[in-house]
């Protein structure tokens, strides 16, 4: 029993001992490696804030006008950025036209925006990326009266029945729904109609619903108020686009949507026959300039927001590069591969991207700092020996001293002397690889002081020439 307790003790001592010298190198080297450990620590600092600058906690997003759905879809990405610990500040706007200019201008402070692909210009724009698509947008043509045959509406050329002297809304100019619209009409051969008025969304809606119109184009998603006011009103009907798939060959950002019997209003049975529409997508345009941190954190909100799945599109269809109308981001062309680091969904947003931004920092850092680090062993054996070779070098001074001039009086100041290296020699801390060198050292310090105590002093010949040749 006893042994087994005095095995114990010897353990926990010799741990001890082991710690406690660990700890004796470990403030040893820091005391000598200072200088290179500064010269690591400004190069991890240069790294770190200027290769990898933190993200902001604060970004400026232009949405549309106020009321629209991209306000309301905005509002959705604000409160997804404020559990993240990020402001995601709404600016509204006139429409996509100016959205996608606000974002190509280097000195407007807004980042990001929703822009419906197909606006006019967009592919000339530069400094914008986008982060892919995120919505259907169906171009919606609502019109009053009585309901109008598809043959009508495929009349060519100045030939269009119906409402070839109707009042028709197709959006502010500047706005995703003018641009969508424009184009449809051109390429029907209706782009000369004479009445044509240009209502922000929801006064197209008041508008058509009192009757001082005919008709609207509408682009916007199934779910926005407007679609769902003039979806639900009895004397207002939807145009079907028979030829979907013609458009969809010369418009290529154009999509077809199959809206199947009934399934707008089953008790109604509305729209009475399947019908097909056209849809643009809503592209999220993005500053190239943005930090990659806050571009992923659009990208997540996207998926989470308009990944769920809607009307019109299934769970898990977006964000997606259906018809980016700009260069896609790097960073969104890696996320559509690789997703978000699995640890932002552990830790908070601030806390997995500092660690994100540790490991990218680390890397280039150690790749720098392995070969100082290497080089440090040989730095402090270096640095000890030279502390050593001078303290050799002090006590040959003065034994060359006593050989030049020796005074038998002013032997206590020699042993002073001594005295003072020999103080000086246990103030030097060195690793024990280096002990023999250390108590070599004081042996000839002692050698010295022993010839200074003789009776008889060998450094004072009398009569004898120190020049000599020895026997």
């Amino acid at each position: 029993m006893g042994s087994f307790k005095q095995d114990i003790r010897e353990t926990f001592l010799g741990l001890s001992e082991s710690a406690q010298e660990k700890w004796s190198d470990f403030t040893q080297f820091l005391q000598e490696a200072w200088p290179l450990l500064l010269l690591l620590l400004a190069i991890l600092m240069g790294i770190w804030w200027y290769a990898d600058p933190p993200p902001p906690n604060r970004v400026l997003m232009a949405t549309g006008s106020p009321g629209g759905s991209y306000e309301a879809l905005g509002k959705k990405y604000a409160e997804y950025f404020a559990s993240k610990g990020v402001t995601l500040e709404l600016v509204p706007t006139l429409g996509a036209q100016e959205n996608i200019e606000r974002l190509a201008d280097r000195n407007d402070p807004v980042q990001a925006a929703f822009v419906q692909a197909g606006v006019a210009h967009a592919k000339e724009i530069k400094g914008v990326q986008s982060l892919g698509a995120i919505a259907y947008d169906p171009v919606w043509f609502f019109y009053r009266g009585p309901e109008v045959k598809n043959s009508d509406l495929e009349a060519h050329r100045g030939n269009f029945k119906y409402f070839s002297s109707k009042t028709l809304s197709i959006g502010v100019k500047g706005s995703g729904t003018y641009a969508q619209a424009s184009k449809i009409l051109k390429i029907s051969g209706f782009e000369h109609l004479p009445q044509f008025v240009y209502l922000p969304g929801g006064e197209a809606v008041r508008a058509l619903q009192a009757g001082k119109i005919d008709g609207a184009f509408i682009v916007d998603a199934f779910e926005a108020p407007n679609v769902q006011a003039l979806l639900n009103d009895p004397s207002v009907h939807v145009v079907t686009f028979k030829r979907a798939e013609a458009y969809v060959k010369l418009i290529p950002y154009l999509h077809i949507l199959e809206v199947p019997q009934g399934s707008f209003d089953l008790a109604r049975n509305f729209p009475p026959q399947d019908m097909k529409l056209l849809a643009t997508t809503t592209n999220l345009l993005v500053d190239d300039r943005m930090h990659p941190a806050i571009q992923f954190l659009f990208l997540e909100a996207a998926r989470e927001i308009n990944g769920r799945g809607s009307f019109f599109s299934e769970r898990g269809e977006f964000p997606s590069f259906k018809d980016s109308i700009l260069p896609d981001s790097p960073i969104a062309v890696h996320y559509e591969n690789n997703h978000y680091p699995l640890l932002s969904t552990y830790v908070p947003f601030w806390l997995a991207e500092l660690i994100n931004r540790l490991v990218f920092i680390l890397l280039p850092f150690c790749a720098l700092a392995y070969p100082i680090l290497q080089s440090l062993p040989g730095y402090r054996t270096k640095r000890m020996q030279n502390k050593i070779n001078r303290l050799y070098g002090s006590l040959k001074a003065l034994e060359q001293d006593l050989l030049n001039g020796f005074n038998d009086e002013q032997r206590e100041e020699y042993l002073k002397r001594l005295n003072l290296l020999e103080y000086q020699a246990l103030r030097i801390k060195i690793s024990k690889r280096m002990s023999s060198d250390y108590y070599n050292l004081r042996t000839s310090i002692d050698y010295v002081r022993n010839c200074l105590n003789r009776g008889e002093h060998p450094y004072g010949y009398g009569d004898f020439d120190i020049n000599s040749e020895p026997i």
